[in-house]
Protein backbone atom coordinates (compact mmCIF):
# COMPACT_ATOMS: atom_id res chain seq x y z
CA UNK A 1 0.00 0.00 0.00
CA UNK A 2 1.35 3.63 -0.82
CA UNK A 3 1.17 6.24 1.05
CA UNK A 4 3.04 7.78 4.62
CA UNK A 5 2.42 4.84 6.83
CA UNK A 6 4.43 4.63 10.58
CA UNK A 7 3.56 0.89 10.00
CA UNK A 8 4.02 0.70 6.32
CA UNK A 9 8.31 1.99 7.62
CA UNK A 10 8.60 -0.44 9.92
CA UNK A 11 7.70 -3.45 7.66
CA UNK A 12 9.83 -2.00 5.43
CA UNK A 13 12.71 -1.49 7.50
CA UNK A 14 12.00 -5.13 9.25
CA UNK A 15 12.15 -5.77 5.69
CA UNK A 16 15.37 -4.69 4.47
CA UNK A 17 17.03 -5.81 8.18
CA UNK A 18 15.85 -9.63 7.67
CA UNK A 19 17.74 -9.00 4.38
CA UNK A 20 21.32 -7.85 6.15
CA UNK A 21 21.37 -10.55 8.28
CA UNK A 22 24.88 -11.30 7.86
CA UNK A 23 25.56 -8.15 9.33
CA UNK A 24 23.69 -8.86 12.69
CA UNK A 25 26.17 -10.82 13.98
CA UNK A 26 29.00 -8.84 13.49
CA UNK A 27 27.06 -5.54 15.42
CA UNK A 28 25.43 -7.76 18.16
CA UNK A 29 28.58 -8.42 19.08
CA UNK A 30 30.43 -5.24 18.65
CA UNK A 31 26.79 -4.11 20.89
CA UNK A 32 28.13 -6.53 23.09
CA UNK A 33 31.71 -6.34 23.85
CA UNK A 34 30.78 -2.03 24.52
CA UNK A 35 28.12 -2.81 26.99
CA UNK A 36 30.22 -5.10 28.87
CA UNK A 37 33.59 -2.73 28.83
CA UNK A 38 31.64 0.01 30.00
CA UNK A 39 29.14 -1.71 32.66
CA UNK A 40 30.75 -5.08 33.68
CA UNK A 41 29.94 -8.51 32.49
CA UNK A 42 27.50 -9.28 35.29
CA UNK A 43 23.45 -8.87 33.49
CA UNK A 44 21.95 -8.38 36.22
CA UNK A 45 24.42 -4.94 37.02
CA UNK A 46 23.82 -4.24 33.35
CA UNK A 47 20.89 -3.50 31.34
CA UNK A 48 22.36 -2.56 28.39
CA UNK A 49 24.16 -5.79 28.42
CA UNK A 50 20.99 -7.41 28.90
CA UNK A 51 19.49 -5.71 25.73
CA UNK A 52 22.47 -6.48 23.62
CA UNK A 53 22.34 -10.63 25.01
CA UNK A 54 18.47 -10.55 23.69
CA UNK A 55 19.63 -8.69 20.69
CA UNK A 56 21.95 -11.84 19.82
CA UNK A 57 19.88 -14.18 20.87
CA UNK A 58 17.17 -13.30 18.72
CA UNK A 59 19.34 -13.72 16.19
CA UNK A 60 20.74 -17.37 17.38
CA UNK A 61 23.58 -16.31 18.27
CA UNK A 62 25.48 -19.65 20.47
CA UNK A 63 25.72 -18.72 24.17
CA UNK A 64 29.41 -19.43 24.09
CA UNK A 65 29.57 -17.34 21.27
CA UNK A 66 27.97 -14.59 23.55
CA UNK A 67 30.07 -15.36 26.80
CA UNK A 68 33.29 -15.05 24.49
CA UNK A 69 32.87 -11.76 23.35
CA UNK A 70 32.17 -10.89 27.00
CA UNK A 71 35.31 -12.28 28.34
CA UNK A 72 37.07 -10.30 25.89
CA UNK A 73 35.66 -7.14 26.88
CA UNK A 74 36.11 -7.32 30.20
CA UNK A 75 39.56 -8.26 30.35
CA UNK A 76 39.59 -12.52 30.49
CA UNK A 77 40.40 -12.84 26.81
CA UNK A 78 42.34 -10.51 24.57
CA UNK A 79 40.46 -9.16 21.95
CA UNK A 80 39.61 -5.34 19.50
CA UNK A 81 38.65 -2.38 21.92
CA UNK A 82 35.81 -0.71 19.90
CA UNK A 83 34.69 3.50 20.53
CA UNK A 84 30.95 4.68 20.25
CA UNK A 85 31.02 7.33 18.09
CA UNK A 86 27.98 9.20 17.12
CA UNK A 87 27.40 11.42 13.41
CA UNK A 88 24.54 13.81 12.62
CA UNK A 89 24.09 15.15 9.54
CA UNK A 90 20.67 16.11 7.06
CA UNK A 91 19.51 13.70 4.07
CA UNK A 92 16.95 14.61 1.57
CA UNK A 93 14.90 17.65 2.31
CA UNK A 94 16.23 18.29 4.86
CA UNK A 95 16.04 15.17 6.62
CA UNK A 96 17.65 14.75 10.25
CA UNK A 97 19.97 11.39 10.20
CA UNK A 98 21.70 10.52 13.66
CA UNK A 99 24.14 7.49 12.67
CA UNK A 100 25.72 5.53 15.55
CA UNK A 101 28.84 3.61 15.44
CA UNK A 102 31.34 1.56 16.88
CA UNK A 103 34.82 1.23 15.82
CA UNK A 104 38.52 0.57 15.68
CA UNK A 105 39.53 3.31 13.74
CA UNK A 106 37.44 6.81 13.90
CA UNK A 107 39.47 8.10 10.87
CA UNK A 108 38.21 5.52 8.27
CA UNK A 109 34.74 5.52 9.65
CA UNK A 110 34.24 9.39 9.80
CA UNK A 111 35.66 9.79 6.22
CA UNK A 112 33.37 6.65 5.44
CA UNK A 113 30.37 8.32 7.19
CA UNK A 114 31.15 12.28 5.43
CA UNK A 115 31.76 10.27 1.76
CA UNK A 116 27.87 8.61 2.11
CA UNK A 117 26.39 11.59 3.03
CA UNK A 118 28.00 13.93 0.40
CA UNK A 119 27.50 10.99 -2.68
CA UNK A 120 23.83 10.61 -2.03
CA UNK A 121 23.08 14.24 -1.57
CA UNK A 122 22.88 14.81 2.02
CA UNK A 123 25.58 16.81 4.92
CA UNK A 124 27.59 15.50 7.57
CA UNK A 125 26.78 17.73 10.53
CA UNK A 126 28.15 18.77 13.72
CA UNK A 127 28.02 17.23 16.88
CA UNK A 128 23.89 18.44 18.30
CA UNK A 129 23.18 19.21 15.01
CA UNK A 130 20.37 17.17 15.09
CA UNK A 131 20.42 15.28 18.20
CA UNK A 132 17.95 17.78 19.88
CA UNK A 133 15.49 16.56 17.35
CA UNK A 134 14.97 13.33 18.90
CA UNK A 135 14.02 11.15 22.08
CA UNK A 136 16.27 8.73 23.24
CA UNK A 137 13.51 6.13 24.91
CA UNK A 138 12.21 2.52 24.82
CA UNK A 139 9.74 1.76 21.80
CA UNK A 140 7.16 -1.10 21.59
CA UNK A 141 4.90 -1.32 18.42
CA UNK A 142 1.92 -3.77 17.80
CA UNK A 143 0.48 -3.88 14.51
CA UNK A 144 -2.76 -2.70 13.07
CA UNK A 145 -5.93 -4.92 14.91
CA UNK A 146 -3.90 -5.23 18.30
CA UNK A 147 -6.34 -4.95 21.19
CA UNK A 148 -5.72 -0.83 21.81
CA UNK A 149 -7.36 -1.50 25.37
CA UNK A 150 -5.06 -4.10 26.96
CA UNK A 151 -1.96 -2.84 25.69
CA UNK A 152 -2.88 0.56 27.32
CA UNK A 153 -3.75 -1.24 30.79
CA UNK A 154 -0.65 -2.88 30.76
CA UNK A 155 1.95 -0.86 29.91
CA UNK A 156 0.85 2.24 31.84
CA UNK A 157 0.46 0.24 35.25
CA UNK A 158 4.16 -1.15 33.94
CA UNK A 159 5.56 2.59 33.82
CA UNK A 160 5.22 3.15 30.14
CA UNK A 161 5.30 7.03 29.52
CA UNK A 162 2.94 7.34 26.99
CA UNK A 163 0.45 5.10 24.19
CA UNK A 164 -0.69 6.26 21.09
CA UNK A 165 -2.58 4.71 18.21
CA UNK A 166 -1.58 5.99 14.46
CA UNK A 167 -3.76 6.44 11.55
CA UNK A 168 -3.03 3.04 10.39
CA UNK A 169 -3.99 1.36 13.47
CA UNK A 170 -0.58 0.71 14.66
CA UNK A 171 -0.20 1.17 18.24
CA UNK A 172 2.80 2.77 19.66
CA UNK A 173 4.17 2.27 23.54
CA UNK A 174 6.90 4.56 24.56
CA UNK A 175 8.60 4.48 27.92
CA UNK A 176 11.81 5.94 29.80
CA UNK A 177 14.89 4.03 28.68
CA UNK A 178 14.82 2.98 32.60
CA UNK A 179 11.43 0.85 32.66
CA UNK A 180 11.80 -0.45 28.83
CA UNK A 181 12.44 -4.27 30.18
CA UNK A 182 10.03 -3.64 32.79
CA UNK A 183 6.96 -2.62 30.45
CA UNK A 184 7.95 -4.78 27.16
CA UNK A 185 7.95 -7.91 30.24
CA UNK A 186 4.51 -7.11 31.39
CA UNK A 187 3.22 -6.87 27.87
CA UNK A 188 4.68 -9.98 27.23
CA UNK A 189 3.74 -12.07 30.35
CA UNK A 190 0.03 -10.72 29.57
CA UNK A 191 0.22 -12.14 25.77
CA UNK A 192 0.59 -9.30 24.28
CA UNK A 193 3.62 -9.00 21.60
CA UNK A 194 4.97 -5.87 20.31
CA UNK A 195 6.15 -7.02 16.14
CA UNK A 196 9.31 -4.29 17.15
CA UNK A 197 10.81 -3.54 21.05
CA UNK A 198 13.87 -1.82 21.03
CA UNK A 199 15.52 1.43 22.84
CA UNK A 200 15.83 4.03 20.20
CA UNK A 201 16.52 7.47 19.00
CA UNK A 202 12.56 8.49 18.35
CA UNK A 203 12.18 11.60 16.19
CA UNK A 204 10.06 14.43 17.75
CA UNK A 205 8.61 15.16 14.55
CA UNK A 206 8.52 13.43 10.86
CA UNK A 207 9.39 14.66 7.76
CA UNK A 208 7.10 12.73 4.91
CA UNK A 209 8.75 12.51 1.83
CA UNK A 210 7.60 10.90 -1.48
CA UNK A 211 8.41 10.21 -5.37
CA UNK A 212 12.04 11.13 -6.48
CA UNK A 213 12.56 12.44 -2.70
CA UNK A 214 11.82 9.28 -1.11
CA UNK A 215 13.31 7.03 -3.26
CA UNK A 216 16.94 9.65 -2.55
CA UNK A 217 16.45 9.23 0.83
CA UNK A 218 16.02 5.45 1.38
CA UNK A 219 19.80 5.29 -1.12
CA UNK A 220 21.23 7.43 1.53
CA UNK A 221 19.98 4.94 4.51
CA UNK A 222 20.81 2.38 2.81
CA UNK A 223 24.29 3.18 2.40
CA UNK A 224 24.88 4.13 5.59
CA UNK A 225 23.58 1.10 7.10
CA UNK A 226 25.60 -0.90 4.73
CA UNK A 227 29.34 0.65 6.07
CA UNK A 228 30.75 -1.54 8.44
CA UNK A 229 31.11 0.35 11.62
CA UNK A 230 27.73 1.68 11.54
CA UNK A 231 25.60 -0.07 13.78
CA UNK A 232 22.39 2.18 13.64
CA UNK A 233 20.59 4.43 11.76
CA UNK A 234 17.75 6.67 12.90
CA UNK A 235 16.02 9.60 11.16
CA UNK A 236 12.74 11.59 10.93
CA UNK A 237 12.21 10.69 7.59
CA UNK A 238 8.57 9.00 6.67
CA UNK A 239 9.26 7.54 3.61
CA UNK A 240 6.34 6.92 0.62
CA UNK A 241 6.31 3.04 0.51
CA UNK A 242 4.73 1.67 -2.91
Amino acid sequence: MAGHSKWANIQHRKGRQDEKRGKVWTRVIREIMVAARSGGGDINANPRLRLAIDKAKAANMPADTIKRNIDKATGNLEGVSYEEIRYEGYGIAGAAIIVETMTDNKVRTVAEVRHAFSKHGGNLGTEGSVAFQFKHCGQMIFAPGANEDAIMEVALEAGADDVMTGDDGSIEVLTDVSVFEAVRDALQAAGLQPEMAEVTMRADNTIALSGDDAMKMQKLLDVLEDLDDVQEVFHNAEIEQE
